[in-house]
């Protein structure tokens, strides 16, 4: 029986978070800081839920390349929002699938629920429940996979 690689999402401490990817002995482990981005979010009139689920996908491709440097990750999520995506204060992640060049990763806390994430002052009168599936494939630029590579063999 083959050893599959495992990616667990977790919240820690209700302020960050937590995005690890494991496989055999090995892991690596990034956290999103939630005070800190949204503070900047906020202060920038960017919305937060858009800009929190770019930063997402960004760290769950950079953990697995730093685990098993990659080309390709496909990534499948559905989204659900308690309004739309730019103005939503509350959403849940379901994390559906990941693979890394064709190597599927089993998901641990697949679903992750945050609240919150529009300032208070900012609440709209008539919301529009948003739900929607996001498939996709992010590639991996030949000089970043050249330095994963050169990272993992030292």
């Amino acid at each position: 029986m083959a050893v599959s690689p495992v990616l667990v999402i977790k919240i820690v401490d209700d302020s960050s978070v937590g995005v690890r990817a494991r496989w055999r002995d090995e892991y690596i482990e990034h956290h999103i800081v939630l005070n800190s981005v949204l503070a900047y979010w906020w202060a920038n009139n960017m919305p937060p839920v858009i800009k929190f689920l770019e930063l997402f996908e960004s760290v769950i491709k950079r953990t697995i390349n730093e685990l098993t440097p990659h080309k390709n990750l496909k990534i499948k999520y559905e989204v659900k929002a308690d309004d739309v995506l730019e103005k939503a204060s509350e959403i849940e992640i379901n994390l559906i699938e990941v693979e890394a060049d064709d190597i599927g990763f089993k998901i641990e806390g697949k679903t992750l629920s945050l609240k919150g994430l529009r300032n208070s002052n900012e609440n709209s009168e008539s919301k529009t429940p948003f739900r929607e599936t996001f498939s996709k494939s992010i590639e991996t630029p030949d000089i970043v996979y050249k330095k994963y590579m050169e990272m993992k063999n030292k």
